[in-house]
């Protein structure tokens, strides 16, 4: 009888310890986004961002609603991360991006249509890097995607 109470008392611990855990998962999965932000990705007419360096001949444009209100008024000014962290964040975002290109069937066609060719060993200036590292935020804060393990944070 002791043993059927051990078993009994396991069984209830491991159901609660499995709603806990999916209680938690599911909050840090979900996005809490601020009135700016919201204002932000209600945007509906086009915004038009030019990522450019000449020395490097690099561009990046992105049409993308909302995004250069974000930018402005809700994304860490310029300076707040090093040019290595903004680096190394693009390289792995880039990365599971353009995996995601290539998989249609698994991923949204109307959210990732173009591959980034992005180079770790190519030093595109802080300015290139600081406005890919913000486009990836917004649009992980936007859409609800996560590129990879780190969570879209401002």
């Amino acid at each position: 009888m002791e043993m059927k109470k051990k078993i009994l008392y396991f069984a209830c611990f491991m159901i609660f310890v499995a709603i806990i855990s999916s209680s938690c998962s599911s909050t840090k999965n979900n996005i809490q986004t601020t009135d700016e932000e919201k204002f932000a990705f209600n945007q509906t007419q086009g915004d038009t961002i030019t990522i450019a360096n000449e020395k490097t001949e690099y561009e990046i444009i992105i049409i993308e609603p909302g995004f250069n209100v974000w930018l402005s008024s809700v994304a860490q000014p310029p300076g707040f991360y090093s040019q290595n962290y903004l680096e190394n964040r693009n390289h792995i975002w880039v990365i599971e991006w353009n995996q995601r290109v290539i998989q249609p069937q698994q991923f949204d066609l109307n959210l990732y249509e173009l591959t980034i060719n992005y180079d770790a060993n190519i030093d595109y200036g802080y300015d290139v890097n600081y406005q890919l590292y913000n486009y990836f935020i917004y649009f992980q804060r936007k859409y609800n995607q996560r590129l990879g393990t780190f969570f879209p944070r401002i």
